[in-house]
């Protein structure tokens, strides 16, 4: 399995200056935790990071501290993650038929969703990890404020990463967005524009994605839990 990771997100909400995935989690950047899973994941044979060229020898850096600098490619991205993405599809090796997606934020990701998602993906054209929404969700008139409606939460999901694709059908998908400057939050929302179906794959509830001070301690909480679960 081939594995793209958007990685060229701002510090700015974090209260930093530097992309937010050199920011230190138990000793190690974000970025780290997140190619450590992807180094665990028996499927995943190459991986691509997409981001600005100024973070690409803090990235080296990084990848050479964790032992995969055979198997980690840094690929220029744009100024957007849609065009990021993008960039990085057509980086991609030409053998590669179908592709995982994987924010670098979302640095809690297990090895098994990783595998999940992989096994899923050669039964479909394209998958989103995701989890049932627990909140009551409300839609809001934006001026007014008011609440227009209710919808079902049995019927929402809280989409994730990885998300996977035919790498074909999500470069033309990539193609008509740029060609009708579509903005899209994910590349999910682009399948789904131009017809074509996206499976949900069972998620995890601590795949969060560090964005904030708060999620980087909760962060830390969970790295600090699953260390106690494996010495026991």
């Amino acid at each position: 399995m081939y594995l793209l990771i958007p990685a060229a997100g701002s510090g700015r909400r974090m209260g930093s200056s530097r992309n937010k995935l050199l920011l230190p989690l138990l000793g190690r950047p974000l970025l780290a935790w997140t190619l450590l899973a992807a180094k665990s994941s028996p499927s995943i044979r190459w991986v691509g990071v997409i981001g600005q060229p100024d973070d690409f020898q803090d990235f080296k850096e990084i990848i050479q501290s964790v032992g995969m600098t055979k198997m980690v490619h840094l690929i220029p991205g744009g100024t957007t993650r849609q065009e990021s993405v993008f960039n990085g599809l057509q980086g991609l090796p030409a053998v590669a038929s179908r592709v995982l997606i994987h924010d670098g934020a979302r640095c809690l990701a297990t090895p098994a969703l990783f595998e999940r998602c992989t096994q899923e993906l050669a039964t479909c054209s394209g998958l989103i990890a995701a989890i049932p929404v627990k909140d009551t969700i409300k839609v809001v008139e934006p001026t007014t404020k008011i609440i227009t409606s209710t919808p079902d939460r049995r019927n929402l999901w809280a989409a994730q990463t990885p998300q996977g694709f035919e790498v074909d059908i999500l470069t033309r998908c990539h193609g008509q967005g740029v060609e009708n400057k579509w903005e899209a939050t994910d590349d999910a929302m682009l399948f789904e524009r131009c017809g074509f179906p996206v499976k949900i794959v069972a998620g995890e509830e601590t795949n969060l994605k560090v964005t904030t001070p708060v999620d980087l301690a909760i962060a830390e909480f969970i790295l600090r839990q699953r260390a106690k679960e494996v010495s026991q």
